[in-house]
């Protein structure tokens, strides 16, 4: 599946379970691992948890199974790696803590909280 398009069923899977301030980042120029990196925040450990197992299951329906899942356990931040697409979901204190979004550059922000099926 091409980069891009998992990136938005990645965001799709955690719109459908109302994740709060998704960001997708554009890493392309930075990093040699991975195309984009998503950010979103979940309310509670619960809702972490079930936004990163939503992503695990609609990317594995289509055919792209995740290299790896941490920190389910915890809930607090739970890492989705698709390959070309890494999903960082937390709860906005560990979020706010770590500002992923300041360490990858806001510059390469590829869009916030964007609607459903809306092209970038």
């Amino acid at each position: 599946m091409q980069s891009k398009r998992l990136c938005q069923l990645a965001v799709d899977a955690l719109e459908d379970l109302k994740a709060v301030d998704i960001v997708r980042l554009d890493v392309r120029k930075l990093s040699d691992f991975t195309d984009y990196m998503i950010i979103a925040s979940g309310r509670s450990s619960r809702q972490v948890a079930a936004l990163a197992e939503n992503v695990v299951t609609k990317a594995k329906q289509a055919g792209e199974a995740p290299l790896g899942v941490e920190g389910l356990r915890s809930g607090e931040w739970v890492l989705v790696d698709l390959c070309d697409v890494v999903v960082h979901v937390m709860q906005p204190e560990v979020r706010e803590f770590y500002q992923l979004e300041k360490l990858w550059s806001s510059r390469d922000i590829v869009d916030e909280q964007s609607p459903r099926g809306a092209a970038s």
